[in-house]
């Protein structure tokens, strides 16, 4: 998990959501968008629905693994901003499981 950039700003958050291209899933929600910086930023969000304090904190942390692992996987060629929505299912579901809605995400992201 090392040099993992994270987005903190919640203007950075609202432009992935409203000028990013976005991919959805029972398990996650995907957007990303372009950014002039080279490097990949995450952003992972999870609401007071997916539960209490310890199965939201479990989602960020199985996302956050996922990525890790998918991110050596699948080459960014440029600079992207990327927001996770968890979903009530992360709660339940493996890093793996998550691993390859992340890998058709990407792949259906980049392609359009």
């Amino acid at each position: 998990m090392k040099n993992l950039q994270s987005l903190k700003l919640n203007k950075e958050f609202k432009r992935a959501y409203y000028q990013g291209k976005f991919k959805a899933h029972p398990l996650l929600v995907t957007y990303m968008v372009r950014n002039n910086l080279g490097i990949v930023r995450v952003g992972i969000t999870t609401s007071k629905k997916i539960g209490k304090a310890n199965q939201r904190n479990r989602a960020r942390r199985v996302i956050r693994q996922a990525f890790v692992n998918v991110k050596d996987k699948f080459e960014f060629k440029m600079g992207y901003d990327i927001v996770f929505v968890a979903r009530q299912k992360t709660v339940e579901c493996k890093t793996y499981d998550v691993e390859k809605v992340m890998l058709k995400h990407f792949g259906a992201i980049t392609q359009k």
